[in-house]
C-alpha cells in the first residue's frame, strides 16, 4: 500500500508513507486507493481510501491535513490541532504538533518529506515544476526553521514523481531554469524526438533541497509514469482518459505514548 524511506523509518518519532494506488476502495480509472478529492470520483469512496492509508500509519483520518494545491510556493504552519487547511491555496505544510498528519497529492509532480527528528519539526511539499521554480522547497524549510528547525539536521526524501525517462519536454522549457541559474542545464537530457528533451524533476528537487542548507537529503526513484502501481496525470492523458487519481504523501510525528 506504501512505500517507505530508510531515512525516516529509522527516526522513531516519524510516521510515513509514500502512497501507491493499491489497496483502497475505488473503482475504473480511479483503482484504487485514490486519495484526490480534486477528482471527479466518488467522494465517498476517497474518504475511505484516506482512511485507510491513515490507519495505515496508525492515525484516523480526522488527524490528516491537506491544502488546495495550486503549484505554489505557499506554505501553511499548522499550529492549532483544530485546523481545516483544506481549502487554503498553498502547496505545503509544517507543523510540531505530535499526532497530526501533513498530506500532499501528486500524480507526477514530486511529493517533498521533511523532518528535523531532533528539534520534533516536519513539513510535506509538492513540487511540480513551477513550484520548485518559484521555491517552495525553500520556503518550506523556512518555515519549519521558524518553528525551530535546523536544516543541516533536517533529511528529506523526494517520493515518486516521473523520472527523466518519461519526463519529455519541448525545446522552450528549460528557459526558466536557465534563468535561474545556468547549471540548470544539466537536469535536461537529450530527447528522443527532435526538438525535445527529457527532465530530471527529481534531480532538479533534490538541487534545491541541496541549495536550501539540507546534506541528508535522497529520492525514491519511482516512475509514476513508468510504474502502473501508481497514478499519473500524463499517462491518463496520453490514454485519453478523462480523469485521474492522486497519491498521497503523508508524514506525522508520533503522538505521546
Amino acid at each position: 500500500m506504501r512505500l517507505i524511506a530508510e531515512p525516516l523509518a529509522a527516526a522513531e518519532n516519524i510516521q510515513h508513507g509514500f502512497f501507491t494506488r493499491r489497496g483502497g476502495a475505488s473503482e475504473g480509472i480511479y483503482a484504487s486507493l485514490n486519495c484526490g478529492l480534486g477528482s471527479d470520483d466518488d467522494k465517498a469512496r476517497v474518504h475511505e481510501n484516506r482512511h485507510r492509508a491513515m490507519r495505515d500509519v496508525g492515525l484516523t483520518e480526522d488527524a490528516l491535513r491537506t491544502v488546495y494545491q495550486i503549484h505554489s510556493a505557499n506554505v501553511v504552519t499548522v499550529t492549532d490541532r483544530a485546523e481545516d487547511t483544506a481549502a487554503t491555496r498553498a502547496d505545503a505544510l509544517v507543523s510540531k504538533i505530535p499526532g497530526i498528519a501533513l498530506g500532499v497529492l501528486a500524480a507526477d509532480c514530486a511529493p517533498v518529506l521533511l523532518a528535523d527528528v531532533d528539534n520534533g519539526v516536519i513539513g510535506a511539499a509538492h513540487s511540480g515544476w513551477r513550484g520548485a521554480v518559484s521555491g517552495v522547497i525553500e520556503a518550506t524549510v523556512e518555515a519549519m526553521a521558524e518553528l525551530g528547525a535546523d536544516p543541516a539536521r533536517m533529511t528529506a526524501v523526494v517520493g515518486p514523481c516521473i523520472g527523466q525517462d518519461s519526463y519529455e519536454v519541448g525545446a522552450e522549457f528549460p528557459v526558466p531554469f536557465q534563468e535561474q541559474n545556468a547549471a540548470n542545464d544539466r537536469f535536461f537530457a537529450p530527447g528522443r524526438r527532435a526538438g525535445h528533451l527529457q527532465f530530471d524533476l527529481a534531480g532538479y528537487v533534490l538541487s534545491r533541497l541541496a541549495a536550501a542548507g539540507i546534506a541528508a537529503s535522497s529520492a525514491l526513484g519511482a516512475d509514476t509514469y513508468a510504474d502502473e502501481d501508481l497514478f499519473s496525470y500524463r499517462r491518463t492523458c496520453h490514454r485519453g482518459e478523462p480523469d485521474y487519481g492522486r497519491n498521497l504523501s503523508l508524514i506525522a510525528l508520533a503522538p505521546p505514548s
